[in-house]
């Protein structure tokens, strides 16, 4: 395998994860942090992969920060950060083609709970992007034995499944923490499943995409794992905690908490029927309790499955 340079953005436990199995393939790996002490500038020089794997909130302005610096041409952007912008309700993806418009984007996405991978147990996750040849590059950098790398052409459809699913886990915690039962929870996450794809459709993702690793992948292993922090935040919502004080005590960020409201404002402008998610919202608003929201999910009209 050809040795490739690669730059990780964001030492936290993902972005961790991912030079570790670059690593291990033998690449050169580099990892930049805030808390660091080596300059982007320093970093930068004859990379050919930039993977970013920093919080949604500063994705916007290290993209700025690397955009001033100018790097190589030949740079391929990844994105392995799960979340939408309030302010211009973007995904991470477009906002690094936003400021990199004639580099290409790859999309990382998948049923990837960092502290499994760390344990070396089998894995898959999804490489996506419009530039064909640049997704299989990153597939050949990270894919081994334990880590079984798919491509993909549908990269708004591979980055919304991660982001999305983060919602449903919130109730997927919630569910778990009442204590509703298996019944209660298949019914949840396959509903769940449903307005990721409503949501997906709205901004030009192929339906298909969500039956994948990174929508129903990801979807079953966050909603069915105490690793996940999104699935957490529910959880504990329905022990009685609040939002504050479970945010206080949660190690890193829970970006379904931010990504939900963006959903909400989103499918109000858009009329796109999203009910668990609109039940998410107003739990973490503290305008129903979990048992509220239920009971609001249970008594909807009836109807037919499929429209």
């Amino acid at each position: 395998m050809q040795e490739t340079t690669i730059l990780i953005l964001g030492a936290g436990a993902w972005g961790a994860s991912l030079a570790n199995l670059a690593l291990a393939n033998g690449h050169r790996v580099r990892v930049w942090s805030r808390r660091g002490t080596e300059t982007l500038a320093a970093l930068l020089e004859d990379v050919d992969i930039i993977l970013s794997a920093i919080s949604m909130k500063g994705v916007r302005e290290v993209a700025s920060q690397i955009q001033s610096l100018t790097p190589s041409p030949k740079t391929i952007f990844v994105t392995a950060t799960k979340g939408l912008e309030p302010e211009t309700i973007y995904t991470p993806s477009q906002i690094w083609q936003s400021c990199f418009p004639n580099h290409p984007v790859v999309v990382l996405s998948g049923p990837n709970l960092s502290k499994e991978i760390d344990q070396s147990l089998p894995a898959a996750t999804v490489v996506a992007s419009r530039v064909a040849t640049a997704a299989a590059t990153v597939q050949l950098a990270f894919s081994s034995s334990r880590f079984r790398v798919y491509t993909n052409p549908d990269p708004i459809g591979v980055e919304l499944g991660g982001t999305l699913k983060n919602v449903i886990a919130i109730a997927s915690g919630v569910c778990d923490g009442l204590h509703l039962g298996t019944n209660a929870k298949a019914a949840l996450v396959t509903r769940g499943l449903t307005e990721m794809v409503r949501i997906g459709n709205c901004w030009g993702a192929k339906t298909e995409t969500f039956y994948g690793l990174s929508g129903l992948g990801d979807l079953l292993a966050t909603c069915n794992s105490p690793l996940s922090r999104n699935y957490q935040v529910g959880y504990q919502l329905a022990g009685g905690q609040t939002l504050a004080q479970i945010l206080a005590k949660l190690p890193g960020t829970a970006e379904g908490v931010n990504t939900c409201q963006v959903l909400v404002q989103l499918a109000r402008q858009q009329n796109i029927v999203i009910p668990i998610t609109e039940q998410v919202y107003r739990l973490l608003q503290g305008e129903v309790t979990p048992q509220q929201a239920l009971d609001e999910l249970m008594l909807r009209d009836i109807k037919p499955e499929y429209n």
